[in-house]
């Protein structure tokens, strides 16, 4: 066992974390930026491709019968999250800045992962087909409901102007390559069989937006407004988020009469919310805006959801195993 292993350090948060140092001590300009600019949209489209190119079409075509799963999922996702990030404008500017509030704003807005989603939902022997069709078809909807939301609740604010053209340019970045990765799927059948492939594309993009995103405000400047203080009020205000979100799904699938494989699902797919796609639609929805400052709620919310939902994930297997293992006690 490594000893991140035994550390229990993801290192993919370790990978962020020297993302930001790089782009802090090395950021991109000028040229270098375009280029970056240019990288990170090919990295997204390459990533959204092989998202299509994984998803079966008879499996989520089987899975949608299942509608009141996914209407929960979703409700979860673009309902209960915004309400509950609108309720966080009474922190503003006592605990949290404005541009601060805007990122938490913002990942309320954002859809579900698919990978780690997937992954914990298999962890904890919950339905995993269920999880496949409710996550892929969160990360559809937030294509367009994420940019709609945004002109919805952030245009009002008069903080953060988002154009119809930004909308378009979402579209052409992640849904085109995505029905892509669906038509060219039996082609990419040898990509799909190697998942150290889709880590490295998955967790590369997520980086090059990162740095971009860092550089940017490095070049601008607008870190040195940031104090221990903001760091730690936006990383509570995180942990308590995710935490009443994790109670509400969890209850909220109880009262809808879920199975317990259809409750892991809820649980995992409704509370996590993707950096993969969040950052790509900030970089092109709060272009000229403090993008930095406005994804970094995003970034923690993320890493605090992995560490939180591994530890679930493992509990609710352990449970699984202790009820299992009762009736052959019992026989």
């Amino acid at each position: 066992m490594s000893i991140l292993a035994k550390l229990r350090i993801d290192p993919f948060l370790l990978g962020i974390l020297a993302t930001v140092a790089c782009a802090a001590v090395l950021p991109a300009r000028g040229e270098a930026a375009e280029l970056l600019g240019w990288a990170t949209k090919i990295a997204i489209a390459v990533l959204f491709l092989l998202y299509g190119a994984r998803l079966e079409p008879r499996e989520a075509l089987a899975g949608l019968r299942h509608w009141r799963l996914h209407a929960a999922v979703l409700a979860a996702t673009f309902v209960v999250f915004p309400l509950l990030g609108l309720a966080l404008r009474v922190l503003v500017p006592s605990v949290l800045s404005e541009d601060l509030y805007t990122g938490v704003l913002f990942l309320c807005l954002v859809p579900s992962t698919v990978q780690s989603s997937i992954a914990f939902t298999s962890i904890a022997r919950g339905n995993v087909a269920g999880a496949v069709v409710s996550a892929s078809l969160s990360n559809l909807a937030g294509v367009f409901v994420t940019p709609l939301l945004v002109i919805l609740l952030l245009n009002t604010t008069g903080e953060v102007r988002v154009s119809a053209s930004a909308v378009l340019a979402i579209v052409v970045q992640l849904l085109l390559p995505f029905l892509a990765g669906q038509l060219l799927r039996p082609r990419l059948g040898w990509v799909l069989r190697r998942p150290p492939l889709l880590t490295v594309v998955d967790r590369g993009s997520v980086y090059l937006v990162v740095y971009a995103a860092f550089s940017a405000g490095v070049v601008q400047g607008i870190w040195k407004g940031l104090s221990a203080k903001d760091l730690l009020a936006t990383v509570a205000v995180c942990a308590a988020l995710l935490a009443v979100v994790l109670c509400a799904t969890a209850l909220g699938s109880r009262w809808l009469g879920f199975t317990r494989p259809d409750r892991i699902v809820m649980t995992f797919c409704g509370s996590k919310k993707s950096l993969a796609t969040g950052l790509p639609m900030a970089s092109v929805l709060f272009a000229g805006h403090a993008v930095g400052l406005i994804v970094l709620p995003l970034m923690l919310f993320h890493q605090i959801q992995l560490i939180t939902c591994a530890a679930l994930a493992r509990r609710y297997a352990r449970a699984d195993q202790t009820e299992a293992a009762e009736p052959a006690i019992a026989r």
